[in-house]
Parts: structure tokens; C-alpha cells; sequence
């Protein structure tokens, strides 16, 4: 009788943990995040248009991600005419745990959105029918810029031509499906930090500009925050792997002593206005940064950001930046 009653105390005991399990799961996936759309109408002159517009594709670089890139020139500049389109894909061969898919944010895609809806996608990585974005548009930076920025970047998109095109659903991997549930939080917006406050300046365009997620190591779906900046994040290629540079400021393996001139002028290179992208093979070393995009940045700004980075703590991490298939 003794041994009856404690396989029934332990079928008890099981059968609870799977309804609290269940009840855990289903709030998860049912409720969590609970992140209410904003009442907002954007209105925008023209000069918050252009701000919007330098946000977006030299800064933030949304239509970057969310546009065709043409792969036979170094970098991947922008196929013309594509711009908002979306439809590049990010999948397990780059590191990320399932297949996610850049949204059409031209008119087409975005048609039934009101502003709100845009600027919780953006700030907080929830969709207008509640499904979770994964990261890899890093809203929770962009949930800390000024809300000023936002909606500028929310007119600017607006005012983009049409595109018909349809994008095929994301799918997260097992638990990641699960996991995206628990990472959006309700926007935290700061107020954007004066020119003058080279430093504080710096560091907000590093931010808006997702440095830290291409520059860090990211394994199993996680950044190594102990090398942050340092560079060194794989991505899986068909022409090889390639792998992010350091940018903290350690003398020897990062950027510790350049300029800022050269640092600047690193960008300015890729200015398509003035010098042409080299055209590569398809088995020649490319880059994933597009440095077209960020090479119509201001000057002043590129200046903030090399003075924000250079104030990082320098670690040393050697960068084997390509290796070719064999």
C-alpha cells in the first residue's frame, strides 16, 4: 500500500508540473509581451523628412536590410528600385537560430499600418498582428533613440514608391520561437544628446547605427558581451566565411592607432558618387557591411562615432577577416 501511494503522490506531483508548465507556456506565447500600440499621427516638414531619410539609409541603414543588394560589387550596394522591398533572408547558414525574412516596408507592406503599429515594430519588435520580430532589426536599440528619430524615419518610409512584393513568413527554430516571446519591452526613449556632446553624440549614433551587433560574437543565439566590439563574428557565406573587424580602440588588433581621418576616410572610400565598387567574383572576398550606405554619412557624424568608439576598453582579439571556401 505504501509503494501504491507513492507512485500516486509522484503522478500528482508530475501531473502538476506539466499544468504549470502548460499554463507558463501559454501565457508566454499568448500574453507575453504585452506591449500596448501607441495613439500617434506623425507629422513631418520637409526637413524632418530629410532627417528621416539620412536615418534610414546612412545611419539606421533600414533600407538596407529591407532592400535587393547586388552582389557582383564589394559590399552589396542597393539594387536601385528596390529600396523597401524587403525579402533578404537571414537563416541558420549566418548564425541565426531559424530563417527570418526582411519585411516590405514600402506602402505595399505597410498599407494597413497605422503610425503606431510602425513605431512599436521598430522600438519594441512587435508586428501589427502581434507575431515577434526576431532582432536582427535591433529594435531594442532603436526602443532607446529619441522618439523624434523614429517618427521621422516613419514619415520618411511612408513617402517611398510601392512595391508589390509578397515576403514568405519567418520561422524561429525550437526554443527560440519560445524565447522570442520574452525579449520585447515597451520603448525607452532618451532625448538625443547635442552635437556639442561629441562623446554622448558619438555613442547614440553607435547605437542607432546596431555597431555592436555585427562587431560582437554571436554564438548559439547570443552575443559574447565580455568582447563586445571586438569584432570576430562568423558569417557563413557562399564565397567563405567572413568575419567582423574590432573596432574598440586596442592598439594592435583594433583601432587604437588610427586617426580620425582614417577613420573617416575608411567610410568615405565607398562614396558610389565618387569611386565605384570594385566588382568581385563569386568566389572573391565580399563584405557584408554596406559601406555605400554608410559612407553618405556626414563627416561630423562619422567623427562622433570614431571619438565615442575610441573611448571603449581596448581588448585584444586578432581578426582572421576571411577565409575563402576551399
Amino acid at each position: 500500500m505504501k509503494k501504491k501511494k507513492i507512485v500516486k503522490i509522484l503522478w500528482i506531483v508530475a501531473g502538476t508540473l506539466v499544468l504549470l508548465l502548460g499554463v507558463g507556456f501559454g501565457y508566454i506565447m499568448l500574453v507575453m509581451p504585452n506591449i500596448p500600440v501607441p495613439d500617434l499621427k506623425v507629422q513631418a516638414d520637409s526637413a524632418q523628412l530629410a532627417n528621416g531619410k539620412y536615418l534610414a539609409n546612412h545611419v539606421m541603414v533600414c533600407i538596407d536590410c529591407h532592400s535587393s543588394r547586388d552582389w557582383t560589387k564589394f559590399s552589396g550596394p542597393l539594387v536601385l528600385g528596390t529600396e523597401g522591398m524587403g525579402g533578404e533572408k537571414f537563416d541558420n547558414s549566418l548564425g541565426f537560430p531559424g530563417t527570418f525574412y526582411a519585411k516590405n516596408i514600402t506602402p505595399f507592406g505597410l498599407k494597413d499600418w497605422s503610425d503606431g503599429e510602425i513605431y512599436r515594430a521598430i522600438t519594441s519588435g512587435v508586428s501589427r498582428d502581434r507575431h515577434i520580430l526576431f532582432p536582427v532589426m535591433p529594435y531594442m536599440n532603436y526602443g532607446t533613440m529619441d522618439s523624434r528619430d523614429i517618427y521621422d524615419v516613419i514619415a520618411y518610409i511612408r513617402t517611398l514608391p510601392s512595391i508589390t512584393n509578397v515576403i514568405p513568413e519567418s520561422n524561429a527554430d525550437f526554443p527560440m520561437g519560445i524565447i522570442l516571446h520574452m525579449i520585447p519591452k515597451k520603448a525607452q526613449p532618451i532625448t538625443k544628446p547635442p552635437f556639442a556632446d561629441v562623446d554622448k553624440y558619438g555613442e547614440y549614433l553607435v547605437n542607432a547605427g546596431g555597431c555592436i551587433d555585427c562587431h560582437t560574437i554571436f554564438i548559439d543565439g547570443k552575443y559574447d558581451l565580455k568582447k563586445a566590439f571586438a569584432g570576430g563574428r562568423e558569417f557563413n557565406l557562399p564565397f567563405g566565411i567572413i568575419r567582423s573587424a574590432n573596432i574598440t580602440p586596442d592598439g594592435l588588433t583594433g583601432i587604437g592607432g588610427w586617426k580620425t581621418s582614417v577613420f573617416v576616410n575608411r567610410f568615405k572610400a565607398y562614396d558610389m558618387t565618387i569611386n565605384p565598387l570594385t566588382t568581385v567574383g563569386p568566389r572573391d572576398f565580399n563584405s557584408l557591411m554596406p559601406w555605400s550606405m554608410y559612407a553618405g554619412m556626414n563627416e561630423d557624424d562619422l567623427v562622433s562615432i570614431f571619438r565615442y568608439l575610441i573611448t571603449l576598453q581596448p581588448i585584444s582579439n586578432p581578426v582572421v577577416k576571411f577565409t575563402p571556401l576551399k
